[in-house]
């Protein structure tokens, strides 16, 4: 029988409010990209482990450990895919910050351990866990001031350049230049555009 997990039903817009809050905190300077590795281990004290083959035996980039102390990241990601690994961490960090609470009656610190606590949950309860930890990860990794500020001055560039910004060409090489600036995905990118566009 699956575990029905008590997850507060965030919305975007309530995550939104403690994405704001986490990076007022954690990155007062508004830096961007976001120093989200410095955050994650200096000012939460979390510990970064690489593990080999991860993600290619459990089908997992990442995972935070039941005491809440660590991250365990697949340690080729870590070392190769940079901004999948920043997600990653982004990712794991919205459940320390939003679940801690409601997971922490779980111990999960090895990976069979986690991989056991995935498969005994309910799919409602995994749904809102997921959404709201990619929902965090994408707000504190792309903030929505500095991403209408870069997009404006992106498009405006485009412009200048002798291109309409407003084609589909333009709007991709905006995808592109933001997923730069920010240090995360294109993917990453499109998903916080379709909400701050």
């Amino acid at each position: 029988m699956a575990n029905k997990i008590p997850v507060p039903h965030l919305s975007y817009e309530q995550i939104r409010t403690k994405a704001d809050s986490f990076l007022a905190q954690y990155n007062p300077s508004k830096k961007i990209p976001v120093p989200i590795e410095e955050i994650a281990e200096f000012s939460l004290g979390l510990n970064i482990i690489p593990l080999p083959d991860l993600q290619k035996t459990f089908d997992i980039v990442g995972f935070i450990s039941g005491d809440f102390k660590s991250i365990n990241v697949d340690k080729f990601v870590l070392e190769n895919r940079e901004r999948r690994y920043r997600f990653s961490l982004a990712h794991e960090v919205g459940h320390f910050v939003l679940h801690k609470d409601c997971l922490s009656a779980f111990t999960f610190n090895s990976i069979e351990e986690w991989k056991t606590f995935q498969c005994d949950i309910d799919d409602e309860s995994n749904a809102w866990l997921e959404f709201q930890a990619n929902s965090f990860g994408g707000l504190v990794l792309v903030p929505r001031e500095p991403l209408a500020s870069y997009k404006k001055n992106i498009e405006e560039q485009i412009k200048k350049a002798g291109m309409d910004s407003t084609t589909d060409a333009a709007q991709l090489m905006v995808a592109e230049r933001l997923a730069i600036e920010f240090n995360v995905s294109k993917e990453a990118i499109d998903k916080r555009l379709q909400k701050d566009a």
